[in-house]
C-alpha cells in the first residue's frame, strides 16, 4: 500500500461503548444506547460505536427466528434515530448492531450508522450466527461485501465480529478501498485460554488493512456466557493505542489519526474535515491475571444471571467442603454477602468440622447461615422404602435437594449448585440432590483449580486487608460427600490431580484413548474414567447451567449422544 503524505492526516474522536445489553430488552438497551451517546456527545466524540446486536442483546438465539421479535429489533432501531436527534446527539455519528431481516424474512445480523435523525446507511451480513456460541466459520460467508461511509472526510469500514475472523472477505475489500479507519462491533464472549489473541488479530487486520481499527466488545453475563470487554484500538501498524478494562462496563474516548479522503464511500455523511485539535492521552488498562479473569468472569456471569432474571437473592447449601465454599465466596462478591443464604443440613454421618468449616465460612463472609438437620426427613423416607447401600446414600442427597427447593419457593431465592467440571465428567452427582439449582457458577472449573482460585482469592484478600473468605481446613482437608461413615471422594475416583489431568486431554483437548495412554496413563485407569465420562452424559444434560470459561463446556461446547455403542 502506497505511503500517505502528513497533509492527509486528519482526527478523529471515537468513543466505545463498552456496555452491557440484556437478551430481549429492547427498550431498554435503546435507553442505554442514549444515555452512552449522550456522554460522547459531552466528551466532543465524533463516532460513537456500539457492540454487536446491542438492541436486542446477544446471543439471542431462536428468538431470531420470530418474526415479531425482529419486527421489534427494526421498528427499535428507527425509534432510536429519532430519539437520538431530539436529545441533541444528531451530529454524533452512532454505530450501533441490531437483528434485521432479509426480504424473504430470514434473520441477519446487521449494523445501522445512525445521524441526524434517521439510520443513513446499513451493513448487514448474510447470516445471522446463532449457534450454541460460536463455530468458527460456520456462518461465514465470503464475498460479503463492505459498507465504507465517509465520515468529515474519512472513508470509514464496517465490520462486524467474524468479519475480521479470515483476511479475505470484508476484510480484503475494505484494504482495496484504501478506507482511512474500519470500525467492529463484536460480541466476543470470555474465555481463559484465549490469552491475548484478541489484541493480536486486532492487530493483523489493522495491518491488513493499512488503517487503525477500533474494535468494541460487550459486557456482562448472558446465561452461561461472558462478555468481558477488553475493546481495543490499534493504529495502522498495529500498535495498540487504547484498551478498555476487562468486564468493566463505560465509554472509553480515543483520539486517532486516521487518512482523510482515500476511496470511494457508498455514503457520503460530511466532508468537512474537522480542525486539529489536541488529542487526550489513550490509556492502555493492564490485562488482569488468569485466576482474577477466571474469578471476574464467574462473579459477573452470576450477578447478570440473578439480576437480569429478577432474583434478589442466593441460596447454597454450605457442607463445609471446597466447592461449597468457593460458590459462596463467588455470589458474594457477585451480589453482596448480604444477598447470600446458607444452609447447613447435617446428617448423622457428617462430621463435626463440616458444621464448623461451614459456620467459620459464614462468619468469614457475612452471609446468613442457618443449620436445618436432615436426619428426622432421611429416616422417614428409609423407614417408608427400606433403601441401603447407595441408594441410601443418594437419598440424603435428595432429601438436602429438596430442602433447598423448599426452602427457595418458600422464601425466593435463587439455588446455586455447588458440582465442579470433575464431578460432572465423570458422574459423581445425584439427580435431584447435589445438582438442583437454577445456576451452577463452578460447572466449567475441574476440582483442582477450585481449590488454586480457593488460594489465590484467600491471597487477594490478604493484599486487600479483608478477612480471608474461604476457611483453611476447607481447603486442606480431603474431599467427602460424607455419605456414609468414613466416606472419601477418593475412595470412589482417582485422585484429584491424576484425574484432572487425564479429564484434559479427553475432554478439553477431545483426545481418545491413545492420547491418554501416550501421556503415560494406566490402561485400566484410563478405559474406567473414559467409561465414567461416556456414561453420565444423561446427568449432565440435566445440571443447570453455568459460567463458560473454557473451550470445551458442558452443555455448551461439548454435547455427546446419550444412547452410544461407541467405545474408545
Amino acid at each position: 500500500m502506497a505511503k500517505r503524505g502528513l497533509s492527509e492526516i486528519a482526527q478523529l474522536r471515537v468513543a466505545l461503548a463498552q456496555i452491557n445489553p440484556t437478551v430481549g430488552a429492547i427498550s431498554a438497551n435503546s435507553e442505554l444506547i442514549v444515555q452512552q451517546a449522550k456522554l460522547a456527545v459531552k466528551e466532543s466524540a465524533h463516532i460513537a460505536l456500539f457492540p454487536e446486536m446491542t438492541i436486542t442483546g446477544y446471543p439471542v438465539e431462536d428468538l431470531a427466528l420470530r418474526s415479531t421479535f425482529r419486527a421489534a429489533s427494526r421498528s427499535a432501531v428507527a425509534s432510536l434515530a429519532r430519539v437520538l436527534q431530539e436529545e441533541l446527539c444528531g451530529e454524533l455519528v452512532v454505530v450501533v448492531g441490531y437483528l434485521d431481516e432479509s426480504a424473504d424474512g430470514k434473520p441477519q445480523n446487521a449494523v445501522a450508522v445512525i445521524h441526524r435523525g434517521a439510520i443513513v446507511a446499513k451493513y448487514v451480513k448474510h447470516h445471522l450466527p446463532n449457534y450454541g456460541v460460536f463455530d468458527e466459520f460456520r456462518n461465514f460467508v465470503p464475498g460479503d461485501q463492505s459498507l465504507v461511509v465517509r465520515i468529515h472526510g474519512v472513508d470509514v469500514g464496517i465490520a462486524i465480529c467474524e468479519d475480521i475472523w479470515r483476511s479475505e472477505g470484508p476484510v480484503s475489500d475494505l484494504a482495496e478501498r484504501n478506507v482511512g479507519l474500519v470500525l467492529v462491533p463484536n460480541g466476543s464472549p470470555f474465555e481463559r485460554s484465549k490469552g491475548d489473541a484478541r489484541s493480536s488479530l486486532v492487530s493483523q487486520r489493522a495491518v491488513d488493512v493499512g488503517a487503525p481499527l477500533v474494535y468494541v466488545n460487550m459486557t456482562g453475563g448472558q446465561d452461561d456466557l461472558v462478555f468481558d470487554g477488553d475493546s481495543i484500538v490499534v493504529d495502522g501498524e498495529g500498535n495498540v493505542i487504547a484498551r478498555a478494562p476487562q468486564f468493566d462496563d463505560g465509554l472509553m474516548i480515543v483520539d486517532v489519526n486516521v487518512r482523510a479522503h482515500t476511496g470511494t464511500p457508498d455514503v457520503v455523511i460530511s466532508e468537512e474535515r474537522i480542525p486539529y485539535y489536541k488529542p487526550s492521552v489513550p490509556g492502555v488498562a493492564m490485562r488482569l491475571t488468569d485466576p482474577a479473569q477466571v474469578w471476574r468472569a464467574m462473579a459477573v456471569g452470576l450477578r447478570d444471571y440473578v439480576e437480569k432474571n429478577k432474583f434478589s437473592s442466593v441460596l447454597i447449601g454450605l457442607s463445609g467442603g471446597i466447592d461449597s465454599a468457593v460458590v459462596a465466596a463467588i455470589a458474594a462478591d457477585a451480589v453482596g454477602a448480604e444477598k447470600v443464604y446458607g444452609v447447613g443440613m447435617p446428617s448423622k454421618y457428617s462430621s463435626d468440622h463440616s458444621l464448623a468449616d461451614a459456620a467459620e465460612l459464614a462468619r468469614n463472609i457475612g452471609l446468613n447461615y442457618r443449620i436445618v438437620p436432615i436426619e428426622p426427613m432421611v429416616g422417614a423416607f428409609l423407614d417408608n422404602l427400606g433403601l441401603t447401600g447407595m441408594a441410601e446414600e443418594n437419598v440424603q442427597a435428595r432429601v438436602r435437594g429438596t430442602t433447598l427447593m423448599g426452602i427457595s419457593n418458600q422464601e425466593g431465592h435463587l439455588v446455586l449448585a455447588t458440582g465442579n467440571k470433575s464431578e460432572l465428567a465423570v458422574g459423581y452427582s445425584t439427580l435431584y440432590g447435589d445438582a438442583v439449582g437454577a445456576y451452577a457458577p463452578i460447572k466449567d472449573l475441574l476440582k483442582s483449580e477450585v481449590w488454586a482460585l480457593a488460594r489465590w482469592r484467600n491471597a487477594m484478600a490478604a493484599q486487600w486487608h479483608e478477612v480471608a473468605p474461604i476457611p483453611v481446613n476447607s481447603i486442606s482437608k480431603e474431599p467427602s460427600a460424607e455419605l456414609r461413615p468414613g466416606q472419601k471422594d477418593s475412595d470412589s475416583l482417582p485422585e484429584y490431580e491424576t484425574l484432572d489431568k487425564l479429564l484434559h486431554i479427553y475432554i478439553e483437548q477431545d483426545g481418545g484413548l491413545e492420547a491418554i495412554l501416550a501421556a503415560g496413563f494406566d490402561r485400566a485407569l484410563a478405559e474406567r474414567v473414559i467409561r465414567m465420562v461416556d456414561a453420565a452424559e444423561y446427568k449432565r444434560r440435566q445440571y443447570p447451567p453455568g459460567t463458560k470459561i473454557s473451550t470445551r463446556a458442558f452443555g455448551k461446547d461439548r454435547r455427546l449422544p446419550i444412547t452410544s455403542a461407541w467405545r474408545e
